[in-house]
């Protein structure tokens, strides 16, 4: 009798998954350690006990918590040390699998929630900035770079928090479309070259923004032909992203903003998105008592990228000095629209036409409207988007914004240039 087919277990895990996977565990491993020591703690403090150093427990208790976060570390870095060592031999023994979008898909997710931290701990699963094309990591190194069929046009396309470039092209949806996605319309209906950016979407902001300046850079100098116009279209916490690496180009002086003629934005929580601010609300109820506050840390694992989406924060200088867990007013500085760079807003809501006051409290399940519109209570924050250049998808998610056939039709018309016949 023939055995039935083994099931395909770990295809997607890669060598370097085992080191990565070794200082995860450690770190979970400390992080439940203090969690207990820090119960362990408020409990002494409630009964008047003596308390040892700030956010330890004294005596013997103390000694023992010492003792296992001491062994935790020997333990975390041997097994570093030792699979770093294996990596090389276990990478010729196994065949690597190639990239899939199941992988990619996780490592995106967990970059999100909390890629700091991974970067931090130089872990392999960290994302590292990368232009792509064509499914191509670009070698900016190489200049010129030599490239398949490329215009004068260039669109640069970039994903949200917990994202990745592959999901721009995820199959559509039961709504039929022309178009597999926006890049494979832009550069069929409009002729554009599209790069794809993808980053570690748990990082600050601005720190992604001041690297994605540094590589637009590279890239205008180093493109094969002529560049007419450089468009960016940017989904969710993208649209924040490309505003950071224009303000930080503008002030350092770079090339590449005079060539960029158009931002489209997708979705983008230019005011910030309640759910973070939700986030925020827990960590303020768990902070409340002695008994719980221990637990707060939970809560506090979410990533920088994740907190800066509580106001929008897109500069440095609106999160610098201030503690990102604690609760407070919005402290940025108004940031308008670039000046010269036609911009465009995309909302979505889940509401119908006829509910104005739902499709305001409902939004997209994720950004509410006026925050992807650019409309803020106070004058100075709100973005003059021209009411020509926005648009509201009525009965779409957050993740619409990225395949609907209406979103890409309405993103083609934006760029198609005057004179020229609609799409």
């Amino acid at each position: 009798m023939t055995p039935p087919p083994s099931k395909p277990t770990l295809r997607h895990l890669r060598a370097s998954d085992l080191r990565a996977a070794a200082q995860l565990v450690t770190q979970a491993t400390r992080g439940v350690a203090d969690i207990a020591e820090g119960v362990h703690r408020s409990v002494q403090r409630s009964m008047g006990l003596p308390g040892g150093a700030k956010g330890q427990t004294a005596g013997l208790t103390g000694v023992i918590y010492r003792s296992v976060h001491g062994v935790t570390a020997l333990v975390g870095k041997g097994l570093e040390a030792a699979f770093t060592r294996l990596e090389p031999l276990l990478g010729t023994l196994v065949q690597q699998p190639s990239e899939s979008p199941e992988r990619e898909a996780v490592l995106a997710a967990l970059n999100g929630v909390m890629g700091d931290r991974l970067q931090q701990s130089d872990n392999p699963l960290a994302t590292t900035m990368q232009l792509r094309y064509q499914g191509t990591v670009l070698d900016l190194g190489a200049a010129p770079l030599v490239l398949p069929q490329v215009s004068g046009k260039l669109a640069l396309l970039i994903h949200g928090l917990c994202m990745n470039d592959l999901q721009w092209a995820n199959p559509p949806t039961k709504h039929a479309a022309p178009w597999s996605d926006h890049g494979s319309a832009l550069a069929g209906e409009l002729g554009y070259s599209v790069v794809y950016l993808r980053y570690n979407s748990g990082l600050h902001v601005s720190d992604n923004g001041a690297q994605l300046a540094s590589l637009l850079e590279q890239l205008v100098a180093h493109w094969p032909v002529p560049l007419q116009d450089l468009t960016i279209v940017a989904h969710s916490m993208g649209g924040l992203v490309a505003r950071s690496a224009l303000d930080c180009a503008v002030r350092c002086a770079l090339h590449w903003p005079k060539h960029l003629k158009h931002l489209v934005f997708l979705g983008t929580p230019h005011h910030g998105a309640p759910l973070e601010r939700a986030g925020n609300w827990i960590d303020v109820l768990l902070g409340g008592t002695p008994y719980s506050r221990p637990f707060a840390r939970l809560g506090q694992l979410r990533s920088a990228g994740i907190t800066d989406l509580r106001f929008g924060f897109v500069r440095a200088t609106d999160w610098q000095g201030r503690d990102r867990f604690r609760r407070g007013a919005d402290p940025r500085q108004p940031l308008p629209l670039p000046e010269g760079v036609a911009c465009f807003a995309a909302a979505a809501t889940s509401a119908s036409r006829r509910s104005p006051v739902a499709e305001r409290i409902l939004g997209d399940g994720l950004v509410p409207l006026p925050s992807a519109l650019g409309q803020h209570a106070q004058p100075q924050h709100c973005l003059a988007f021209a009411p020509s250049a926005q648009w509201i998808g009525y009965g779409m998610n957050h993740w619409d914004l990225l395949r609907r056939p209406e979103v890409i039709r309405q993103v083609l018309l934006w760029l198609t240039p005057p004179g020229t016949p609609a799409p």
